[in-house]
């Protein structure tokens, strides 16, 4: 592949020669080959980065430290870059030492060479446009850096939402379709009182809208940037009132009401925001976690088990046994929850080792917590597609169960009394024998007014007696 020579303080090293990205990218890709998480995977986030590039050039233009010229080809090349097309310039590893640094001169270097390009020039050579002193005008990667991973988590939060929404759209067409199937409900695995498999169904379905909101106002964190801040939050190597214009023109640039934080050098170590985020994640993967247990015990047996529910049957189970299928798209949605629920705590870690004017751990952060938001996304439309909008009911089962069920006392108690309902409770448990029996055979009830009275309507909300 022919080469190029570039130079920075460390001395000279060969470039691919068509790379738009430069030297200290060349030095992150040597350095840093740790996770085979790359930042080309992330196309949200190079776009984030560019868009700091764009509000940093037209503050810088209007403060009168940028002149029209080189603004016009940074802008350009920037907006270039938010389209998608430079996306392989950026190799580099999410997981890298120096606080986001690779990554704010990965986008630096490949604005600067196509901002060159733009001008007449040739990639490498800068002499119009440089990475460090044009289109890191007015920023340090310790303003840019954060900036850029709010604005990529804001856009990928709404992508991931609309992955939910299409979820509990889903459980909740099974809600309607389940909504006449009578089933026993249970509380710590045993039998409590009758409700139907639709209302089940759309219990999930509410669980998961209630995270929607959850992790928008947990969002709306990211909206306060230290834009401005450079270094440590002193501003230094900006003019003034950059911070101010900056922030203004990143809002236009991406259409998100951004404030710029009130103390500049407490926001500048400050990762609050991501923690709060990441445990919206948590919990959300804690929801999605409980509903796959759920579907897997509703689901067990086929002969042995509850086998309340179907699951589509996707692949065969066992090597050995033969007929044997299991619920393997539940099992994944659980392995990813864990994964999510892992990387919350280094969330955690990494916010916590922030020091002094810095927290240096962000590249870690911001890498898990892009991960978890791609893996849930990709875990609920596999659960989705592949399980719960094939799900069917065995209904005899559910009805017999019922039937059967000591729990369908509580049903009967304000119609026979508290004192009969438990000598049919006694006699059912001694005897193994079901209640719905037992109330026929004492001739307690009825059989058209015990069938009247286990009726879905009558089970599933307060009625009169």
């Amino acid at each position: 592949m022919p080469k190029r020579i570039e130079s920075d303080l460390l001395g000279e090293m060969e470039i691919p020669k068509k790379a738009y990205y430069g030297v200290q990218t060349q030095r992150a890709l040597d350095n840093f080959d740790i996770s085979w998480a790359r930042l080309d995977a992330h196309p949200r986030f190079i776009k984030a980065l560019a868009a700091v590039k764009i509000a940093a050039a037209k503050a810088n233009n209007q403060l009168g430290v940028l002149e029209d010229k080189l603004c016009d080809a940074i802008i350009q090349a920037s907006e270039e870059v938010m389209t998608g097309k430079f996306d392989k310039e950026f190799p580099i590893d999410m997981i890298q030492g120096g606080a986001g640094t690779s990554t704010n001169m990965n986008i630096n270097e490949v604005v600067a060479n196509r901002a060159n390009e733009i001008l007449g020039g040739k990639k490498g050579e800068y002499e119009f446009v440089t990475p460090n002193d044009h289109v890191n005008l007015s920023q340090s990667t310790n303003d840019a850096y954060p900036t850029a991973i709010k604005i990529a988590l804001m856009d990928m939060n709404e992508d991931m939402i609309l992955h939910i929404n299409d979820l509990v759209q889903s459980f909740r067409t099974k809600g309607k379709e389940f909504a006449h199937v009578l089933k026993m409900g249970r509380t710590q695995l045993q039998d409590a009182v009758p409700m139907t498999l639709g209302q089940e169904f759309e219990a999930y379905a509410a669980t998961l809208e209630e995270e929607v909101k959850l992790l928008r106002r947990n969002a709306d964190l990211f909206k306060e940037v230290n834009m401005g801040a450079t270094a440590i939050g002193t501003g230094i190597n900006s003019v003034p009132g950059y911070a101010e214009v900056c922030t203004r023109e990143l809002g236009e640039v991406t259409n998100y009401k951004f404030i710029l934080a009130a103390n500049l050098v407490e926001a500048t170590p400050d990762t609050g925001s991501y923690v709060i985020y990441s445990s919206a994640m948590k919990r959300l993967a804690v929801k999605l976690s409980k509903i796959a247990n759920d579907l897997r015990l509703l689901s067990s047996g086929p002969r042995a088990g509850f086998g309340e529910i179907n699951l589509p049957m996707m692949q065969p189970g066992s090597s050995i046994m033969p007929g044997k299928v299991n619920p393997v798209i539940p099992e994944v949605v659980n392995q990813v929850c864990f994964k999510v629920i892992g990387n919350d705590l280094t969330v955690t870690f990494a916010a916590e080792a922030g020091q002094l004017q810095l927290n240096v751990m962000e590249p870690v952060l911001v890498q898990s917590i892009m991960e978890s938001i791609k893996l849930l996304e990709k875990a609920m439309d596999t659960f989705r597609t592949k399980c719960i909008d094939g799900i069917t009911a065995n209904e005899e089962v559910c009805m017999n169960m019922v039937k059967n069920s000591i729990g369908i006392v509580t049903a009967l108690n304000p119609y026979i009394g508290y004192k009969a309902s438990s000598k049919i409770a006694k006699e059912a448990l001694e005897t193994g024998r079901g209640v719905y029996d037992l109330v026929l055979e004492h001739k307690v009830l009825t059989k058209e007014k015990l069938d009247d009275i286990l009726r879905p309507e009558k089970m599933i909300k307060p009625h009169k007696f």
